[in-house]
C-alpha cells in the first residue's frame, strides 16, 4: 500500500490512492464525517460531568473504574491511531484522555470511590 492517510475497510487499512478517483467513497467519507461528529458531540456532552465535579465539587456516584477504562481505552486507541497515521483517530483521544483525566482526578479528590 501507498503511505498516507488510510482508514479501516473490513479490517484492513486503505488509502486514498488504493481507489481508483484517488478518494475515498462517498460512503466512506460521510461515515467518517458522522463519526467525528458523533465524537465531539459525546465529548462535548462529557463536559457537564467534569465540571459538576470540579465546580460543584460533587463526585459522589462517579465511579473511578469506569472513568479508568475508558481512559486505558482513549490511551489504546490513540496509540493504534499514531501506528496507522490516522488523525481521525489520535486527535479526538487527545480530548478524551484530557476529559477522562479530569473526572478520574476530580473523583479522587472529591468523591467517594465507588
Amino acid at each position: 500500500m501507498v503511505s498516507g492517510q488510510k482508514i479501516a475497510l473490513g479490517g484492513d487499512y486503505v488509502s486514498k490512492s488504493d481507489y481508483p478517483n484517488g478518494s475515498y467513497p462517498h460512503s466512506d467519507t460521510l461515515l467518517r464525517r458522522l463519526l467525528g461528529g458523533m465524537s465531539f458531540f459525546t465529548m462535548l456532552m462529557t463536559i457537564p460531568q467534569v465540571l459538576t465535579i470540579w465546580f460543584g465539587h460533587q463526585a459522589a456516584g462517579v465511579s473511578l473504574l469506569s472513568w479508568s477504562a475508558y481512559l486505558v481505552s482513549a490511551v489504546l486507541w490513540f496509540w493504534f491511531g499514531i501506528q496507522k497515521h490516522d488523525k481521525n483517530i489520535y486527535l479526538p483521544c487527545v480530548g478524551w484522555m484530557v476529559l477522562d483525566s479530569a473526572v478520574i482526578i476530580g473523583v479522587v479528590i472529591y468523591g467517594q470511590v465507588t
